[in-house]
């Protein structure tokens, strides 16, 4: 049996706000399995990772965002058994800035899409380099 490697490329953000002295960020929940994550999703036809990354949080959260800065990349590998293919992803983050838009017009991709403080982030976050990621963003926020 023939076992294929194949790369792929996402890109992410994370949205961050202050209130009163807190940050914020927005996480997606899909209630099925209690994920909990940063929004992120793949490229479409020729964008760059940074239009890739607006567009998804756009899609995933329904707030129309900007980029502030990069934060930086996670990697990591899955195998899909029925293809005997192993997927070896790259996501890239940047830190990002809502001007506008709503979490009520989220797309049908999560349940639920939410403001959390960070620190109760941190706890409720399903993955551990997303976690990583936050903890970046949050120095750069705070800096």
């Amino acid at each position: 049996m023939v076992e294929y490697n194949i790369k792929a490329i996402s890109a992410g953000g994370v949205i961050t706000r202050i209130i009163n002295g807190d940050v914020e960020t927005v996480l997606c929940n899909r209630k099925d399995n209690g994920l909990w994550c940063l929004p992120k999703g793949t490229p479409e036809n020729d964008e760059t990772i940074s239009q890739t990354a607006i567009r998804e949080v756009n899609e995933e959260t329904g707030l129309k965002v900007i980029i502030k800065y990069p934060i930086g990349a996670v990697h990591y590998s899955f195998y899909h058994e029925t293809d005997n293919t192993t997927i070896n992803k790259t996501v890239h983050y940047f830190l990002m800035e809502a001007i506008g838009g709503n979490l009520n017009d989220h797309d049908h991709e999560f349940d639920e899409v939410h403001w959390v403080e960070f620190s109760l982030a941190l706890q409720i976050m399903t993955y551990p380099n997303e976690i990583q990621i936050l903890k970046k963003a949050y120095k750069k926020v705070t800096s």
